[in-house]
């Protein structure tokens, strides 16, 4: 429920956090698997159901809709650049030893 940018900042972090547990034999599968279609099930079953929770109660105002315009918006970005997103991340940490 933030700018993409931030999202996009935010989910490569834990991506790598998840990769290199993942690569240290501390997680058993790695996640470059299922990460792109992991991210859609978030948004569809999570994040946009709560953003919509919090609109139709307006707990946050005016911010609520925005929120929820956010998580549309982001889970339609996913759709369009996730997978290449992924492919970026596995180079990027592929021989990351932290």
């Amino acid at each position: 429920m933030q700018h993409w940018q931030i999202y996009k900042k935010w989910n490569e972090k834990f991506f790598h956090e998840c990769y290199a547990a993942y690569k240290a034999g501390r997680a058993a599968m790695d996640p470059s698997v299922n990460w792109y279609k992991g991210e859609i099930g978030f948004f569809d079953f999570y994040v946009i159901p709560l953003a919509k929770k919090l609109d139709s109660c307006g707990v946050f105002g005016v911010s609520s809709h925005e929120y929820l315009n956010y998580a549309t918006a982001n889970r339609d970005e996913w759709i369009r650049e996730g997978e290449s997103l992924v492919q970026e991340y596995l180079s990027m940490y592929k021989n990351f030893d932290k």
